[in-house]
């Protein structure tokens, strides 16, 4: 028994007739026939009553009622694996960082999802060389990330500019100054990100290039919950532009001027050797148009 036979039999069941199913599958009525006379033979039992009016026997209403979720879950199924080569359904392991995780992608993915409704997606927060070790061992797919270590045996597309500013509590002392110099930062606490963080080694190097200035730092595990610390008057923090906006109550913002702080983001996924499935594959698309047009 095949999906096309039982797809045949209900077919007769709805039409009341050998001669309208065949027309509804484009069939020829001896085939039709065939396909039920060898039905009827693997079950050992006649399913169908023929004469004027086609009527199950008490055999075929059984077969009927239990073949009925049968067939539709192997038209679904049918259906899944369609989508699956065209890349309109299937699962997709995505990995992201901060800020882009909470601040760009939700609505990103929406869009997307309203697009390709079959299509599953599972987001992995991490920083950037977590997620790389992720791609390396075939955990995600791809991820939305900063540029990896140099040597990487990862592609990756950059796609914009994160910008950076620096935001304090509205008493801070120096709130008088337009823009802020990495030599400001001497003497005032800084809220840092774990040492782990690739914004944190630019900062770093940053203030290296500065002359290696000494800083009172305090450390948070998040780049989201920085400007909640600044808010509470822990301290001034080097922040992605896109989290304050708006500005938190009791802060302001600065610009940063002397070493551009900036890093590049984009997308990172393995070698040509591993190609994304196709439902990956659109949404790589999808994302790569929608992050650059939103820096245009």
């Amino acid at each position: 028994m095949d999906a096309k036979t039982l797809k045949t039999f209900h077919q007769i069941v709805e039409h009341g007739s050998f001669i309208r199913a065949a027309e509804e599958m484009n069939y020829a009525q001896s085939t039709v026939t065939m396909q039920i006379q060898k039905l009827e033979s693997d079950m050992g039992v006649q399913l169908i009553e023929r004469g004027k009016k086609i009527q199950l026997t008490e055999a075929g209403r059984l077969f009927w009622e239990k073949s009925l979720p049968i067939l539709k879950n192997m038209e679904q199924l049918q259906d899944d694996m369609a989508g699956l080569l065209e890349g309109t359904a299937g699962h997709i392991l995505l990995g992201v960082t901060e800020p882009t995780a909470s601040y760009r992608l939700p609505g990103i993915l929406k869009s997307f999802l309203a697009q390709y409704p079959k299509v599953r997606v599972s987001v992995e927060f991490g920083n950037t060389p977590l997620l790389s070790e992720k791609l390396l061992q075939g955990d995600i797919d791809f991820a939305l990330c900063s540029a990896p270590d140099l040597g990487s045996e990862l592609l990756f597309e950059p796609l914009f500019k994160e910008e950076f500013v620096v935001l304090m509590p509205e008493e801070h002392p120096l709130t008088h100054k337009a823009s802020i110099a990495p030599e400001d930062f001497q003497n005032h606490r800084l809220l840092i990100t774990s040492a782990t963080c690739p914004y944190r080694r630019k900062l770093e190097v940053v203030l290296q290039e500065t002359g290696g200035i000494t800083l009172d730092t305090m450390e948070i595990g998040s780049m989201t919950a920085l400007k909640y610390f600044v808010e509470s008057g822990l301290g001034i923090a080097l922040v992605p532009k896109i989290t304050v906006n708006p500005v938190p109550p009791n802060t302001v913002m600065r610009t940063m001027s002397g070493s551009l702080i900036e890093m590049t983001f984009g997308i990172l996924c393995r070698t040509t050797g591993h190609a994304l499935k196709s439902a990956g594959y659109r949404l790589y698309h999808f994302l790569r148009e929608e992050l650059q047009s939103e820096q245009e």
